[in-house]
């Protein structure tokens, strides 16, 4: 089925405003990715934690017992969390760039 051929000012037109809307910020979509880049590094941080944890014996004075190992997980969790939301590793940054570009060359293509 071959149309109506379209005068190459129309290609151009629609390619110019493809190129506006990849320019274009997406906020809403931006700060899902800010936001998944920073729970993929509080995780990451998180499992880092854990590992260093298996290493270290429990407290004789306030530690122990099946309360702590119940609740470890929870803990480095947190802590992964918070060193995430401080100044963090770098990850989420670099995790956001990658997400950025696939999503540009999603929207390119």
């Amino acid at each position: 089925m071959s149309g109506i051929p379209l005068p190459a000012s129309a290609d151009i037109a629609m390619h110019q405003a493809r190129q506006a809307q990849v320019a274009q910020p997406n906020t809403k979509s931006d700060a899902k990715i800010e936001k998944s880049a920073q729970e993929f590094e509080a995780m990451f941080m998180g499992e880092m934690t854990t590992i260093m944890f298996e290493g270290v014996g429990d407290d004789p004075m306030f530690g122990g017992g099946n309360g702590e190992k119940m609740f470890r997980s929870l803990l480095t969790q947190e802590y992964g969390k918070a060193m995430a939301a401080g100044t963090g590793t770098g990850i989420a940054t670099e995790m956001k760039k990658m997400m950025l570009q696939i999503q540009e060359q999603q929207q390119k293509g």
